[in-house]
């Protein structure tokens, strides 16, 4: 479990500088999201070291970055703007225990269920997130406190600075790849606005990171049901937000770097991260996509880089804060507009023609969704349309091939899906008054799949009772036959060669 996976000390070398990359750009995006949050500086920091570090060790994605996030930022502005900081702290303690709770009940592998169009519109949204998050930088406050978009030679110089930052980035490990290429810019950015005094915004001008090593704090809050009901419906958003980001960026580093995570043991590493976050004064945190890119295409993709990255971060915070507060926003904005690109999937601009009309729209829609609420909802949103759609058109697939047998029975055999979507086709299908005293229904080709089937061939079998009609359903689930007893003796169960097949099977594999 705690093995950082580095064998020579190329690979340790490596893993170290992927970890400093990231180090430096956790810290405006801790800084930001504790402004989000309504919350100080310090509080998002030490989120991003100890969600850092202890995911890095316990969950279960070498190579992926945790830290304070937006997306659960934005869910503790009502508690803290109501309750306090503390609550908060309370809160994030409660999140992490439901999130190893559901790493304990193994819900991380559900994670599979999410289709492909709403993965692609979860990472086109988050890039465009991010993308949208960076424009911040880009306005200023002017003598009466008024919000405006740079103008002159100020915008100019960003630009500049993010355009050399950013060409440094490409065109780097052209040359060598030996080095970070976005540390390298980060470090040359740096060092040309320090030594030439150019007039740009620094990190130093967000907030000072200066601070102290992080204590053991019991959140000072009445311990009653009271607080729990207080916190506990924020406990759970704040869980499910950081588990669903967590997962789905699990599932884009396992795509990328063709290997694969463990979804439960994430969950569960991201409650221990959070529940400690709690007892020392953090805001808590999830999977960042932003960094975890940055430091998968700077090389990192083992345990050792999100270690690296915490233990970096918590050096600035002690010893080093002057000098990081030195460097320049634009170096940063310029490392994450490169995250932008290689985080957005142009692929899926280019498939639209060529995929159904409505995975172009799930896609859309859930990119939509991330973009104007949050990437729970979003996904959430999705997953539902999807199954709606998915439902819609399997609803369609179901007919019947009726025949009379030699010994004078109505033979109807059932084909495709039987399931909440399809029960009202189904019904429409058969005539009891017409049919004859004997009828057999044959299920070898279908499949019964949930709760509304048994309740539609039980209506079924009803109908056949009052029309004073004989009825035989064969290669029938036990589970189906067990719940149709109550149609009474008329309805004669008769299992031929059984496929041995059950009813909404939960056994998906961990």
């Amino acid at each position: 479990m705690f093995q950082l996976g580095c064998a020579n000390r190329a690979c340790f070398q490596n893993e170290i500088l992927s970890g400093l990359t990231v180090a430096l750009a956790l810290v405006p995006e801790a800084v930001a999201f504790a402004f989000v949050a309504g919350v100080e500086p310090l509080v998002g920091l030490y989120a991003a070291f100890m969600v850092g570090l202890l995911a890095a060790i316990f969950g279960g994605r070498p190579g992926m970055i945790s830290g304070a996030t937006g997306a659960m930022a934005v869910v503790m502005v009502s508690l803290v703007a109501q309750h306090g900081v503390e609550y908060l702290f309370a809160a994030v303690v409660l999140t992490g225990i439901i999130q190893i709770t559901a790493g304990i009940l193994r819900l991380g592998k559900y994670i599979r269920i999410v289709p492909h169009p709403v993965m692609l519109g979860f990472v086109n949204g988050l890039a465009i997130v991010i993308f949208l998050a960076q424009l911040q930088q880009f306005q200023i406050k002017d003598t009466q406190g008024i919000t405006q978009w740079m103008t002159g030679d100020p915008l100019w110089i960003l630009l500049g600075l993010i355009a050399l930052t950013m060409t440094i980035i490409h065109f780097l490990p052209k040359l060598t790849n030996k080095f970070p290429s976005s540390l390298a810019a980060i470090i040359v950015v740096s060092l040309l606005v320090i030594y030439l005094g150019i007039d740009t915004r620094t990190v130093g001008d967000m907030a000072s990171i200066k601070g102290e090593l992080p204590s053991f704090h019991i959140p000072s809050v009445p311990f009653s049901m009271e607080t729990l009901f207080i916190i506990f419906p924020y406990a759970i958003i704040l869980a499910a937000v950081g588990l669903i980001e967590s997962l789905l960026t699990l599932s884009l580093i396992d795509e990328i770097t063709q290997t694969r995570g463990q979804g439960n043991r994430e969950c569960i590493g991201q409650g221990i991260a959070n529940t400690t976050t709690g007892f020392f004064g953090g805001m808590g945190g999830c999977a960042m996509i932003g960094q975890s890119m940055i430091n998968v295409n700077s090389g990192g993709h083992k345990r050792l880089s999100g270690v690296a990255a915490a233990l970096f971060l918590l050096c600035f915070i002690l010893f080093a804060s002057s000098l990081i507060e030195m460097i320049p926003m634009a170096a940063l904005i310029g490392v994450m507009f490169i995250v932008v690109i290689g985080t957005f999937e142009w692929s899926s601009l280019r498939i639209f023609g060529k995929i159904p009309l409505s995975d172009a729209f799930v896609l859309i829609l859930v990119s939509a969704v991330t973009v104007a609420t949050d990437l729970a909802v979003a996904v959430v949103v999705g997953v539902i349309v999807s199954a709606l759609v998915f439902a819609w058109e399997h609803a369609k697939h179901i007919n019947v091939k009726g025949y009379d047998d030699d010994k004078g029975s109505r033979v109807y055999e059932l084909n495709g899906p039987l399931f909440f979507g399809s029960v009202k086709d189904f019904l429409d299908l058969f005539n009891p008054e017409n049919d004859p005293d004997d009828v057999i229904i044959e299920f070898q080709n279908s499949r019964v799949a949930d709760h509304s089937a048994i309740e539609a061939i039980d209506t079924l079998a009803d109908r056949y009772i009052a029309a004073g009609k004989k009825l035989h359903l064969r290669h029938l689930s036990p589970e189906c036959r067990l719940l149709l007893r109550k149609a009474g003796n008329l309805v004669e169960v008769n299992v031929m060669e059984d496929p041995q097949y059950h009813v909404a099977d939960d056994e998906l594999g961990g």
